[in-house]
């Protein structure tokens, strides 16, 4: 601690270092310049004498020992200065200050080899000399002012908030390893996103253009099936990804102990059909209750907030019956979605006196015929007619070809008869294909989920646009069954718009690991939390009349701020993975920017051909199948009424077309799958 007399003592140590230096500086103008002094008159006999004795100690003989003398005690009393601190004195000023100051210093001896007299020589050589003096006393007044603690110049705070990445190739049996590169403390480096166990769930998350299926999800793709994987994709925009897919497959296809078979569901271009209601995954009534769930909050996104209200369980329950009876109708000859609309748009009293023959259904459809033979149509019409009304927008006779034929089991995870599958969506359609979709997945994920199965990718971009009441269930418990599930979202808002708060949340905490591209909102703060704080460095700058001082200090803070992930680039990405036990992780967290070869992608993407088809399917076997349908119900409600004993009027026959059919849950039918070399193969 400095007192007030040891701040005299200093200042007075100085200021006769500095006298001392201008006392040798002016006797060598004195002893350098004489004769020109002796012309202005400037000279005594004392001077003279004193001049002679001190030349004799031979510090002023010559003209470089005394201005060295001179400067040396100009730099000590330099050393002691203490000047008041300023930002904006940088080493450039200071060191040009100097720099010149030395120049000029040392250089004036070069006047006297101008021929001029002696008084022009002695100004010239005394001015140089005097102005290089001065200009190294200002720059080394400069120099005590100088801030030795410079402040951060990063604005952005972006070099403190880096922090140690995994930068390891941790690879296994399962695992999806995505190079990238990293910056910390002002250097690039090379990392990897190292998702050793994809069980546990992935959630990748961006707005439109951030980069999810570019940079994530088609390497899930490629490494997946490279590693053996069955493979069930939710492709919205299809066929984006679903050509990565069949592409992958033909490449990767002899990495299989069976090789799997391709098929493709897209209503548009209809491939392949399945029955989403085939018999043999229907083992007991809650598969049936499962699927009406499923089907009927697929087409009303509102009522799943509305869960366990009366004029939303009801449509339900009753969906539930008539899928139902099918079920049981000759062990499932006509259990199809198809089937199950058109046998709901019969009359009240012939649909009930049917349902009333199946045992297990009379506490489903009891407070319907309750309610039918009070006479209380409007509650029966309230009960019944949502569903009838959502499900009539499903009859649409492509639907009815794709949704009532057999070409495939959606057991993907056969180890027997692996399958990789892909379900296209089309966005202008999003309602009607969403909610079949989601059939499709509510049915193929109760099969995949088993033990003593084939490892399986579960990817569904855009998840939002489909519902599934179970997918935190999905994540939960298929770990230990080897199901690997990817979604891929845009904004979490959306998953609370059309799963509700509760669910979304469940989602989006259940998931272990994390990738995030450009969000905003809401949802960059949540994973701005989840990521955590790192320790951070501070400083303070305080500059007074008297004295600065700069403080430095640690606190933590955000180590991914929610405004940074709101800035993303295309291609940057942040989050955190989960490990193993036996294979840990201690950077779980990561900001990084993914590596693609964009111009190897570029060349494979070029080289793809489009999905080939089956076989051709033309407007006249779609239009025979929507038909035959609607005459199977009516047999079959015909000939149930005359076992109960119910007139029916006489129906005239229509005559059958030589159109190909795609039929309904044949005994012994094997579909056609499309081959890898573009050729049917048998399953």
């Amino acid at each position: 601690m400095q007192t007030g007399e040891d701040t005299q003592g200093l200042r007075k140590i100085i200021d006769l270092t500095r006298l001392i230096s201008l006392v040798i500086l002016s006797i060598h103008f004195y002893s350098t310049c004489y004769q020109a002094f002796a012309g202005w008159g400037w000279t005594a006999a004392v001077t003279d004498r004193l001049l002679g004795n001190l030349v004799k100690t031979g510090l002023f003989r010559g003209l470089l020992k005394a201005k060295l003398a001179a400067l040396l005690f100009l730099l000590i009393s330099l050393l002691g200065v203490k000047g008041r601190k300023e930002e904006n004195i940088g080493w450039r000023s200071i060191t040009a200050y100097g720099l010149t100051g030395l120049l000029l210093y040392f250089a004036g001896v070069l006047i006297f080899y101008w021929q001029g007299g002696n008084t022009l020589v002695a100004l010239g050589y005394m001015g140089l000399t005097g102005t290089g003096y001065l200009l190294i006393l200002t720059g080394g007044a400069y120099l005590s002012r100088l801030l030795k603690d410079q402040l951060s110049k990063d604005v952005f705070n972006s070099e403190n908030e880096t922090f140690p990445q995994e930068e390891r190739l941790l690879d296994n049996a399962y695992s999806i390893n995505l190079p990238a590169k990293y910056r910390l403390k002002g250097k690039t480096r090379n990392s990897w996103i190292n998702i050793i166990n994809p069980f546990r769930g992935i959630l990748v998350a961006g707005t439109p253009g951030a980069g999810k299926s570019y940079f994530v999800i088609r390497h899930i793709i490629e490494q997946h099936i490279r590693k053996g994987f069955t493979l069930f994709l939710y492709d919205f925009k299809f066929d984006d990804l679903s050509v990565i897919v069949y592409h992958a497959l033909l490449k990767y296809r002899g990495n299989y102990p069976v090789k799997p078979t391709f098929w493709v569901i897209d209503f548009d271009r209809i491939i392949h059909c399945c029955n989403p209601l085939y018999p043999e995954s229907m083992l007991d009534i809650t598969d049936a209750t499962d699927s009406s769930r499923t089907i009927m909050l697929g087409l009303n996104r509102d009522w799943i907030k509305k869960q366990g209200d009366f004029f939303v369980e009801s449509p339900i329950n009753f969906l539930t019956a008539v899928i139902w009876y099918l079920r049981r109708y000759e062990d499932g000859k006509y259990c199809t979605l198809p089937h199950v609309i058109e046998l709901m748009q019969a009359d009240y009293d012939r649909l009930f006196a049917l349902l009333e023959t199946q045992e297990e259904i009379k506490v489903l459809i009891n407070p319907f015929i309750s309610a039918y033979h009070n006479n209380a149509m409007a509650q029966l019409e309230g009960q019944i007619a949502s569903a009838k009304i959502s499900l009539a927008r499903l009859a649409s006779p492509q639907l009815y070809y794709v949704l009532s034929g057999n070409d495939f089991t959606l057991d993907v995870n056969n180890p027997e008869a692996p399958k990789i599958v892909c379900m296209g969506n089309n966005p202008q359609k999003l309602q009607v294909y969403g909610a079949v979709l989601s059939l499709y997945i509510s049915r193929m994920i109760k099969l995949v989920n088993r033990k003593g199965q084939q490892p399986c990718s579960l990817i569904f971009d855009e998840f939002p646009t489909i519902y599934f009441n179970n997918m935190d269930s999905l994540i939960a418990t298929a770990r230990s069954n080897k199901v690997s599930t990817t979604l891929a979202v845009q904004d979490f808002s959306q998953l609370v718009k059309d799963y509700g708060k509760e669910q979304a949340e469940v989602i989006t905490g259940i998931v272990g690991n994390i990738i995030s591209g450009q969000v905003t909102g809401d949802t960059a703060k949540k994973l701005s939390e989840n990521f955590g704080k790192i320790v951070q460095s501070r400083q303070s700058l305080s500059i007074n009349a008297a004295d600065t001082s700069v403080s430095k200090s640690t606190q933590l803070d955000s180590a991914v701020p929610a405004s940074k992930i709101a800035a993303l680039s295309s291609g940057e990405f942040v989050g955190i993975v989960a490990d193993n036990p036996e294979q840990k992780i201690a950077l779980k967290m990561f900001h990084a920017e993914i590596q693609n070869d964009h111009a190897a992608i570029k060349a494979e993407t070029d080289a793809y051909k489009p999905i080939p088809q089956a076989e051709t399917v033309t407007e006249l076997d779609i239009q025979e199948n929507y038909l035959r349908v609607k005459r199977e119900v009516e047999r079959l409600i015909i000939s149930e009424l005359k076992k109960l004993e119910v007139p029916e009027p006489v129906k005239p026959k229509t005559k059958k077309s030589g159109a190909k059919t795609c039929k309904t849950v044949p005994k012994g039918r094997t579909g056609k799958e499309l081959g890898l070399e573009g050729k049917a193969m048998s399953l």
